[in-house]
């Protein structure tokens, strides 16, 4: 498949995806939603990728959508069909079976922190900053800001964010569990790849089913929650992997887990 707007890179299970629009600080589009959309559809489906990483070429991550590609009538169906493939796409992200990383180089904002509040981890360059500004512009952080980062950080917090519109450190960022790492610019790959190695050392199925059961607990009751568990956890146990975790256990050595 031929990209324009993105690029992505596949090497030692990694698939590493940068968007490469940079002169808009990495503002997306109706094509680069479509690229991204392909390639995580693509993604799924490849055994030979255990986890996706996202990243931003230039001074920034992402600032979200481009306004010039919105309906000027924000009342129209096509405004609403619009927001509706950007939900879609982040949606999947959550949804896929796969860890997802953001590798933030820089500014991080609006849409495009909407998009790694769509990651299951975020590391970030010390000089990024993060926030939602829509209010500055009249309208509120809709692909999934306001309902994300309630879930992330609580609802006092999220109201602080976004009904202020400020932007914050990523050492601020750090601080109240919005990113899991603050590091030096010349580190931010390393230490993305450093959660990378951890988590690919761990049995996949293993890993795909925990994030799917911790996702879809916090929309349900603590009982659904737990009966969620179970069920996930009796899958497991009659994997291939989960024997040979036991194996290995026994047999005090590294385990050799095949997906299976």
């Amino acid at each position: 498949m031929s990209l324009q707007r993105i690029s992505a890179q596949i090497d030692q299970g990694i698939a590493t995806i940068t968007f490469r629009n940079p002169t808009k600080l990495n503002a997306w589009d109706g094509l680069m939603l479509g690229e991204l959309t392909a390639t995580i559809e693509e993604i799924s489906r490849r055994d030979d990728v255990r986890l996706v990483i996202f990243t931003g070429e230039g001074r920034a991550f992402s600032v979200g959508a481009d306004l010039n590609w919105f309906t000027p009538d924000p009342l129209t169906h096509q405004f609403r069909n619009q927001a509706r493939y950007a939900h879609r796409f982040f949606d999947a992200l959550e949804d896929l079976e796969k860890p997802v990383l953001a590798a933030i180089n820089g500014v991080c904002v609006g849409g495009g922190l909407e998009l790694a509040l769509s990651c299951d981890l975020r590391v970030a360059v010390e000089q990024a900053r993060f926030g939602f500004p829509e209010v500055n512009a009249g309208i509120i952080p809709g692909s999934g800001g306001c309902s994300r980062l309630a879930r992330l950080l609580g609802v006092g917090k999220a109201k602080e964010l976004i009904l202020t519109g400020e932007l914050i450190s990523a050492t601020e960022a750090e601080h109240i569990g919005l990113i899991n790492a603050a590091v030096p610019d010349d580190q931010l790959m390393a230490k993305t790849r450093e959660y990378a190695g951890k988590i690919l050392k761990r049995g996949p199925l293993a890993v795909g089913m925990a994030k799917q059961i911790i996702n879809t607990a916090l929309n349900v009751d603590a009982a659904t929650g737990r009966a969620l568990e179970r069920l996930g956890q009796s899958i497991l146990l009659n994997t291939a992997d989960a024997q040979e975790g036991f194996k290995a256990f026994r047999e005090k050595r590294p385990p050799k887990f095949s997906g299976k």
